[in-house]
């Protein structure tokens, strides 16, 4: 029996570890949970003595450790759970709605992934939380329980959750035509590592890798770059000749067609594959939201 007690989680010394890592300290954690700051700390304590793990690091804000980030995702499911439970007894308020927390990428976010959550049914109500984060980081905010679900580069599954296939995003690289005709008019793969480049974030690493590839050599794109970190920005940016960048093809095309931009390497698309990662949970609004992105990643990605 002594046992099975050590190896429990007590859910209220669990809630209170989720209630301080979302507020940030043991104080504001008290406040919320209507106990005193003496009591949390207490709890959290009892809970590392019982794990065996230091759970929290005691900066400010409080940042949970690894072994911390296991618990508070265990935490975040079963408040999950427990709220599908009252939805599905009835004893959900009126007019509350189920919300899904989701982390994706800026260029899913700007071409398909919307128009997927527009094909969820009605009913049950649900109420989306978006968390946009580059494709390569997005699992990170599954590994720390941020987040139900992500659209994420990474085919590994985060411990805890399952991984589908969703297809692969096309990147097209393109430029204005005034944008070329001043600043492409010599070989591509040297032109392209002197001409000013758009990217995303400090992160991108798109455009560097696709310049690495066309000249086989570690030199990335230009110094001269330009940073603006929303998909339409960045595709507003490149259309008005402020640099050259790689396009969803989804977006580009429309604008090649009409002239507004040019190919500049035709032959030589970028795929970024992407799949959908989720909580391994039994949870019907999830279900029902998983049912229509890949759904619509079937007819919008390659």
């Amino acid at each position: 029996m002594a046992r099975t007690e050590l190896t429990e989680l007590p859910l209220d010394q669990v809630g209170t570890l989720l209630a301080v890592v979302d507020e940030g300290t043991f104080d504001a954690a008290a406040a919320a949970l209507h106990v005193t700051p003496s009591a949390v700390s207490q709890r959290v304590k009892a809970l590392e003595q019982r794990t065996g793990r230091v759970l929290l690091v005691r900066t400010k804000p409080v940042r949970p450790t690894e072994s911390g980030e296991v618990v508070v995702r265990f935490a975040r499911q079963l408040a999950r759970l427990e709220r599908d439970a009252r939805a599905e007894l009835g004893m959900s308020g009126p007019g509350e709605a189920t919300r899904v927390s989701i982390a994706v990428n800026a260029d899913s976010l700007a071409t398909w992934f919307l128009p997927a959550l527009t094909r969820v049914p009605q009913e049950p109500r649900l109420s989306f939380e978006l968390r946009r984060e580059d494709e390569s980081r997005t699992a990170s905010m599954l590994r720390e329980g941020l987040v139900m679900a992500a659209v994420t580069s990474s085919p590994e599954a985060v411990a805890g959750c399952s991984v589908r296939a969703l297809g692969r995003m096309r990147y097209l690289a393109a430029a204005s035509p005034q944008f070329a005709e001043r600043h492409l008019g010599g070989p591509l793969r040297e032109a392209l590592a002197e001409a000013p480049v758009m990217t995303f974030d400090r992160s991108d690493d798109l455009q560097d890798a696709f310049v690495r590839r066309l000249r086989r050599s570690r030199t990335g794109a230009s110094a001269v770059r330009h940073y603006v970190p929303t998909s339409e920005g960045f595709l507003s940016a490149v259309t008005a000749g402020m640099g050259w960048g790689m396009i969803p093809e989804a977006q580009a095309e429309p604008l090649l067609e009409s002239g507004r931009l040019v190919q500049l390497a035709p032959k030589r698309p970028v795929d970024v594959p992407l799949y959908w990662q989720q909580w391994k949970l039994d949870s019907p609004a999830l279900a029902t939201v998983t049912e229509a992105v890949l759904a619509m990643a079937a007819e919008a990605l390659r």
